[in-house]
């Protein structure tokens, strides 16, 4: 067993940054997704159901590497695993240069699932980190730091990325590129997609960088994380039958891959229910769901436990989103006066300028405050009692990440039938279920 690094030790506070550093790269790649989505729809002229396969590509690499990844890491050990997570991620990055060239979508969808390959080996690799860089009693406090690391990633990557590729799009709205004849068309697409190659050029370096600086860092080479010697993919794959018999860890396994999909829903797609209102900022309304969602953590970092249970938070949780979920669905498009009455105060001071939200949307950004805090709370309660099949239903809840691939092109596929805001429905059972977990389906254990 590797000893951890003390307080007291010169490499403690490096570990720390470094880990931290990975968790911003997590919540920086992970929320990019929201503001790719409009501006591919555009250049690569997308149809709604197309752009939102971008979500799929991205997701679906957590169902196909986690059962992998453990594996891979056995072999690599945990900190080159973790360099080995960024030039996969650094490759995927370099895709999109091609990609951007040559306007093929298929590319650009190839380097989204590379890096999301690469960000679930990374995740795989660094999560034990952060039990192990310091004291055990003081790990809740350091994966809290982690958790706000993450969530203000997600809020500025949307930020940047706009204000590199987003802006001037006037000209690219349909009704101008109608007026172009085909080559001008084309020229005009071919411009605006390369406006993504210096940043994702950029992007490349940085986590090759990263790369190198894991592998020569202080953090250990190899970490106790109570392996079994003897474990297989085999004999993880004879574990699955009896593991499905578990109600608690089923039905949390579909709890949580039911809640990354709303989580997506509120994060990503709202990007193009905000293009179909022609909301010149709908590229930016990410921001707004990150915002919340760091609000929320913050908000269980001050909670839990000390006043309120894991369950608990969930149940509220759930309730939250239902509430949230409904007040999308029947609140008025026209209409911005809930919006008004809750940020509008900030368009006051001086240097402030925050775009008013319709209250439909403005609904589904305060989603980000309702889904906080369900990944920390599913978690404890689905690996409770599990004993052997503990590492089992980790890699089942790391699968249930492809519920972000699923639901979200879902959810698409019908607003493109019944409409965007009445599509919303699709939320409501989820939200439900998820107050069922955590009312008594963890309790089930027969």
């Amino acid at each position: 067993m590797t000893r951890p690094p003390t307080s007291k030790s010169g490499s403690y506070v490096l570990s720390i940054s470094i880990i931290g550093a990975l968790f911003f790269i997590f919540g920086f790649v992970t929320w990019l997704n929201g503001t790719l989505i409009p501006f591919l729809q555009t250049a690569c002229e997308l149809t709604p159901f197309e752009a939102s396969l971008i979500t799929l590509a991205f997701y679906i690499a957590y169902f196909v590497m986690a059962l992998p990844s453990s594996f891979v890491l056995k072999k690599t050990g945990y900190k080159n695993g973790m360099s080995l997570g960024l030039l996969v991620m650094s490759l995927g990055a370099l895709l999109f240069i091609p990609a951007a060239y040559s306007r093929v979508f298929g590319v650009f969808l190839t380097g989204l699932f590379i890096m999301g390959t690469g960000l679930a080996l990374l995740q795989t690799a660094v999560n034990p980190y952060i039990t192990i860089i310091g004291p055990r009693e003081s790990a809740a406090a350091r994966i809290s730091m982690m958790g706000i690391s993450n969530k203000l990633a997600g809020f500025i990557s949307p930020l940047i990325l706009t204000a590199l590729v987003m802006h001037g799009m006037d000209k690219f709205k349909p009704a101008n590129l109608k007026l172009l004849d085909e080559i001008e068309k084309t020229y005009a697409l071919n411009e605006l997609a390369s406006r993504l190659v210096d940043p994702y050029m950029v992007m490349a370096f940085v986590l090759l960088l990263l790369a190198v600086m894991i592998k020569f860092s202080p953090l250990p080479e190899t970490i106790d994380v109570e392996d079994d010697k003897n474990e297989s993919l085999k004999n993880f794959i004879k574990q699955i039958p009896g593991a499905l018999k578990i109600p608690h860890l089923l039905l949390g396994a579909i709890a949580l891959f039911v809640y990354v999909g709303v989580e997506v829903m509120a994060g990503d797609s709202i990007s193009q229910f905000g293009r179909h209102l022609n909301l010149d900022y709908a590229s930016q309304l990410t921001n707004f769901t990150m915002a919340f969602m760091v609000i929320g953590y913050l908000i269980g970092i001050f909670t839990i436990p000390k006043y309120i249970s894991q369950s608990m938070a969930l149940r509220v949780s759930a309730i939250l989103g239902a509430f949230f979920a409904m007040g999308a669905i029947f609140s008025n498009q026209a209409n911005n006066a809930l919006f008004g009455s809750v940020l509008g105060w900030m368009n006051s001071i001086a240097f402030i300028n925050i775009p008013i939200l319709p209250d439909p949307v403005f609904f589904i950004t305060l989603l980000g405050l309702a889904n906080a805090l369900m990944w920390p709370a599913i978690w404890p309660l689905v690996l409770q009692d599990l004993g052997k099949y503990t590492k089992l239903a980790s890699a089942m809840l790391i699968m249930g990440i492809a519920g972000g691939a699923l639901i979200p092109p879902t959810y698409i596929k019908l607003s493109m039938t019944i409409g965007y805001q009445q599509a919303l429905w699709i939320m409501v059972p989820i939200y439900l279920f998820i107050l069922y977990y955590a009312i008594s389906g963890h309790k089930i254990r027969r």
